[in-house]
């Protein structure tokens, strides 16, 4: 594609150089940098693109996108007032736009965001509409699987895969959206027809600041949408979003539990083997059966139910597709082992996430919940006390370990959530090395007991100031186990 075409719709600042050359690829990493390529220097928060000019040039570049100046010979020199913002327009245009061809769907939210977009794949599978899966555990279409890297890829790559999803014959793409994202600009440039909004609680705040900042990240997904917006109304955020949007030409849809919904859930039992419940929508009614327990798991099931709704997907089809998806990887993931007692995988890395998987596991515990924890480093340190007085209050027994301490101390963690665990008066032990956190709780586990890793989920490693380990926790409790344990 000619520079010129490719620089459609952007303001340019200044330029050196030919804008009538041929552009055969695009990156903002210098690494992936090959012949005729355009590098777009972007601003990151560990490094900066334009540090990086000599080696992209090295590696082929043909062309640069700045926002700064740059004098560099032999090479064309675009400069525009932030690349960043830049950078979407470009991948849409070097691909196609191709989220122009799908029916996206785009979910956000603190919580709920990875199991309702399975849900709601699960469902379209069940409808024979084939769609591609973009979001924390993977990224899946076709017979392509990626493991993600990010809750949301960077714009340029997101356009790739919507390019890559239309080339295989998807109709949908159904997506986690992030309010780092949001904020960042990485989803300017796709065309969503649905918006989904879980719910919002503390998260991120090392990001945004404080709470108010969060929700408007999240809420700017329901400015880019064109067929419908759906929201948790039992969530306090998500009766705000709804008041702030609900002037835009787009259909909205609300569901809850407790408060009035256009989509509800009635009659609901929940125990150990799942949720039933009764759904109700303004044309029609039906049970749901799901193997995914908790309250939550409700929630989830009905911000699924209400894309699918919205798609005039058969009622038959709903639930079938609920019922078919059995679990998620590192969400409420129950571990198949021979023991007395339970283990469970969840990703509970916020306060509300740990408070509802345990409030679910209490639900239907016989013997004694056994919670094992962290907080990940050089992230919001507010909320690991908030953490530890959740663990305490909601466990029989705590053991305070690491998740990804990165850069941080991981003892500085352990006695800031320690510090929040303390007034509850529950048992606790702090050990550091996490496998040897999994080995305590599994040796003083007994009958009818349940082990909650929460913090992990789906994750294979733990990563450290210096380095990055493997550490997949199904794999750990099956060694422990063979090692005896």
């Amino acid at each position: 594609m000619k520079l010129s075409k490719l620089l459609g719709n952007i303001e340019i600042i200044r330029y050196t150089g030919d804008l009538d050359k041929e552009i055969e690829g695009i990156t903002y990493d210098s690494r992936q940098v090959k012949k005729n390529c355009l590098f777009i220097c972007i601003k990151g928060q560990v490094s900066d693109g334009h540090d990086y000019i000599d080696n992209a040039i090295e590696n082929g570049a043909t062309a640069l996108l700045v926002d700064r100046p740059v004098e560099k010979e032999d090479i064309t020199v675009i400069q525009v007032e932030n690349t960043r913002k830049a950078m979407p327009i470009i991948g849409a245009n070097f691909y196609g736009h191709p989220s122009e061809k799908l029916k996206l769907i785009g979910v956000t939210g603190t919580n709920g965001k990875t199991t309702t977009t399975y849900m709601i794949r699960s469902i379209l599978n069940e409808a024979k509409r084939k769609s591609g899966l973009i979001g924390t555990i993977s990224i899946d279409f076709g017979n392509v699987e990626i493991e993600s890297s990010r809750t949301t890829p960077e714009s340029i790559d997101l356009q790739r895969i919507f390019n890559q999803m239309v080339s295989q014959g998807m109709e949908y793409g159904v997506m986690e959206v992030s309010s780092h994202s949001l904020e960042f600009g990485r989803v300017d440039q796709c065309i969503f027809q649905i918006g989904v909004f879980t719910n919002l609680t503390q998260d991120h705040l090392d990001f945004h600041g404080n709470l108010d900042n969060y929700r408007k990240a999240k809420e700017k997904l329901f400015y880019k949408t064109k067929k419908a917006n759906i929201i948790n109304i039992d969530d306090e955020n998500g009766r705000l979003i709804y008041k702030n949007i609900k002037h835009l030409n787009v259909p909205l849809l609300t569901y809850g539990i407790e408060e009035k919904a256009d989509i509800m859930a009635k009659d609901i039992e929940i125990n150990d083997n799942g949720i039933r419940f009764r759904l109700i929508t303004p044309s029609y009614e039906t049970m749901i059966v799901s193997s995914i327990p908790g309250k939550f798991s409700v929630y989830n099931v009905l911000a699924a139910a209400s894309v699918a709704y919205a798609e005039g997907i058969d009622k038959d089809i709903i639930a079938k597709g609920i019922e078919e998806l059995k679990y998620v990887p590192g969400r409420s993931e129950v571990l198949q082992i021979d023991k007395p007692y339970k283990v469970i995988i969840d990703y509970a890395h916020t306060p509300d996430g740990l408070e509802n998987i345990l409030k679910a596991i209490k639900h239907y515990a016989k013997g004694k919940i056994i919670t094992v924890f962290g907080c990940g480093g050089d992230r919001d340190k507010t909320k690991r006390p908030i953490m530890g007085e959740i663990a305490g209050r909601l466990s029989d027994f705590v053991v305070i370990t690491s998740d990804n301490p990165r850069s941080e101390n991981p003892l500085d963690i352990i006695n800031q959530i320690e510090e929040g665990i303390k007034p509850t008066k529950c048992p606790y032990v702090c050990i550091e090395n996490r496998k040897d956190a999994i080995k305590h709780a599994m040796t003083m586990a007994k009958d009818s007991d349940i082990i909650l890793l929460a913090g992990k989920g789906h994750e294979t490693y733990q990563i450290f100031k210096d380095k990055t380990i493997d550490f997949d926790e199904r794999v750990i409790v099956r060694e422990l186990i063979q090692e005896g344990i």
